[in-house]
């Protein structure tokens, strides 16, 4: 039997993202992690309903040798611990590794998947950056885009444009499609 999921990027759709030069940049400690507003309760209620939560984070700084990852891997002890969350699926590569599993490539949706025994057609992703929303096309999920306005790529149709992750879950639980 399978079961729907929802996807969730860290940096913008859990936790707030430092603006520098229109672009987001991720906490670089545990200290500096503030999860947006209403963010528990929102994945409580898809918790309630019984989705799977499963995080998917492009987290580059580390293969650049900009962040150590015992950092971000403690950010996401946290989360694990704080948040209704199921797991944490993480890409620490840059974009010139060229693996599969950096978004907008589906790699950590269909390893979740796989794992979780995951429907990814009545799943879907929550993001705020073109590499989610792509990520969520590849893998056949429906996409939900928080637009921050960053200076940068905005992604291609098909997505529902939301403005915060609570407002997101509002959406999936209404129109869910299980």
């Amino acid at each position: 039997m399978t079961r729907s999921a929802v996807f969730l990027d860290r940096d913008g759709v859990i936790n707030r993202t430092f603006i520098r030069d229109g672009t987001p940049h991720p906490p670089v400690s545990l200290r500096d992690l503030e999860i947006l507003p209403h963010v528990p309760e929102a994945l409580s209620a898809l918790k309630a309903q019984g989705y799977s939560l499963v995080v998917v984070t492009n987290q580059p700084d580390v293969g650049a040798g900009k962040m150590a990852r015992p950092a971000v891997e403690g950010i996401h002890a946290h989360l694990l611990k704080e948040l209704p969350i199921d797991a944490v699926k993480v890409c620490y590569h840059v974009e010139a590794d060229s693996c599969s599993c950096r978004k907008p490539r589906p790699g950590m949706l269909l390893e979740a998947a796989r794992e979780f025994k995951i429907d990814l057609v009545r799943s879907s992703l929550v993001g705020d950056r073109w590499r989610d929303v792509g990520a969520a096309q590849a893998a056949g999920c429906r996409a939900y885009f928080i637009d921050w306005g960053y200076a940068e790529t905005k992604p291609d149709q098909p997505y529902v444009a939301v403005e915060s992750l609570p407002e997101a879950v509002a959406l999936i639980l209404r129109y869910d499609q299980r």
